[in-house]
């Protein structure tokens, strides 16, 4: 149902991840960049969705280095929030600057109905979590970051992302991860760890509800929900997985119009219009309008 047409006054994305994350499973949790993608994740039966820095960024032709602006992150999240009633995690990346700024950006995030903050301890402006040249801060500097997190929320979770792993060493997020979560931090996101047995022993160390980033070709290795839930995770996450599979099929079809100028042995991988219109939810905007079109038109007297 389009957030247009149906009562979303019942949404409650928050308490929705807590009670995903109770449950001990680990939940997949793909990324999205814009409403139609969330809405077919939700069709598609998925219980929450993630809103990658990295991947908007790309969207925007951009590196990931921090170059879009607060006001840019919540208009396509206010997008993608309302479209759909599963609990949003948005990744923040640095905070957008030092404390009031967190403040800022936590405080609309949760006015636009998001679940989860993701906010990570690079150093400004930042790098790919799986690139190699990161910086990170001071613990202090980051716990100050997070306790204003922290402070600015109501009820929304605040994920604690730490790069430390690829800057210092293993021992190092471990550390890091222990502190961040005795200083508040809901969940624990410790990013490119390298091997199974790193995920398996941060685990065992880090007593904490864990994201563990299934990127590709990044420095960590490509693990199964099932054997990431048997070493202890929670939420899996998916950041630019559908960006990158529509980005290859959108080159493909690009090169059989560019060469044979015509995209016929392409159409048999399209999603056809009509699986769109219900996506969109087309008849029931028509049904809208016709319900209210009528009424104008008397007051209007035409």
């Amino acid at each position: 149902m389009s957030w247009m047409t149906d009562d979303i006054t019942a949404k409650d994305p928050v308490s929705d991840l807590k009670t995903l994350l109770k449950t001990g499973a680990a939940i997949s949790v793909p990324g999205v960049n814009d409403p139609l993608t969330a809405i077919l994740a939700e069709r598609m039966g998925f219980r929450c969705l993630y809103f990658s820095g990295a991947a908007f960024s790309a969207s925007l032709g951009v590196p990931d280095i921090g170059l879009f602006s607060i006001d840019q992150l919540l208009d396509s999240v206010k997008w993608i929030a309302r479209s759909t009633n599963l609990p949003l995690i948005v990744d923040i990346d640095t905070g957008f600057g030092e404390a009031v700024n967190i403040v800022r950006v936590v405080k609309e995030l949760e006015q636009l109905g998001v679940a989860a903050v993701q906010l990570e301890d690079q150093v400004s402006p930042k790098r790919c979590g799986h690139l190699d040249g990161k910086q990170i801060v001071s613990e202090q500097q980051y716990v100050e970051k997070l306790k204003a997190a922290l402070a600015a929320r109501k009820n929304m979770l605040v994920i604690a992302r730490t790069d430390s792993r690829d800057v210092y060493s293993f021992d190092e997020a471990v550390k890091r991860g222990t502190l961040y979560r005795n200083s508040g931090a809901d969940v624990i996101f410790p990013e490119a760890l390298e091997t199974i047995e790193e995920f398996k022993q941060f685990a065992m160390s880090v007593k904490s509800p864990l994201l563990a980033n299934m990127t590709e070709f990044g420095k960590s290795p490509l693990l199964t929900v099932k054997n990431l839930e048997y070493l202890g995770y929670n939420l899996v996450i998916y950041p630019a997985t559908g960006q990158r599979i529509a980005l290859g099929a959108v080159k493909k079809v690009f090169a059989n119009i560019r060469d044979n100028g015509s995209q016929i042995s392409s159409v048999s991988d399209m999603m056809d219009r009509s699986e769109i219109y219900d996506l969109i939810d087309y008849e029931e905007f028509a049904e809208l309008d016709n319900k209210i079109a009528p009424k104008i038109t008397r007051k209007s007297g035409f």
